[in-house]
């Protein structure tokens, strides 16, 4: 349980940078190397390599290495796992907003009638 929850906290820390959004983004459409990644957000390959260790770290990119090129895919289990946790806290806080509704709905001068 507990090992879990560290990779809950490591994908929310990825995720948690908009550079590393934007390369989960990109490789929806397919694998791309470290430059690749690099080159729409200018910035420098040391810099995309930084941030694709996080996303590896996280589990959310798995990154072959092919002599000197560094090819990196989408792992979507990560995204799975914390997108199913995000509901369970989704339908407690619906099931609330939802009495809350019913609370707002009830029409004050009713009650003053009676």
């Amino acid at each position: 349980m507990v090992e879990d929850l560290v990779d809950k906290d490591a994908v929310f820390h990825a995720l948690a940078h908009d550079a590393r959004r934007e390369m989960l983004g990109r490789l929806t459409q397919g694998q791309l190397t470290v430059g690749e990644l690099a080159q729409p957000l200018s910035m420098s390959l040391a810099a995309a390599s930084k941030h694709v260790q996080v996303l590896e770290r996280a589990g959310l990119i798995h990154r072959t290495v092919d002599g000197r090129r560094h090819v990196c895919r989408l792992e979507s289990a990560p995204l799975a796992s914390v997108s199913a946790w995000l509901r369970f806290y989704e339908h407690h806080w619906n099931e609330r907003l939802d009495a809350l509704e019913v609370l707002f709905q009830v029409d004050p001068t009713s009650e003053k009638e009676e």
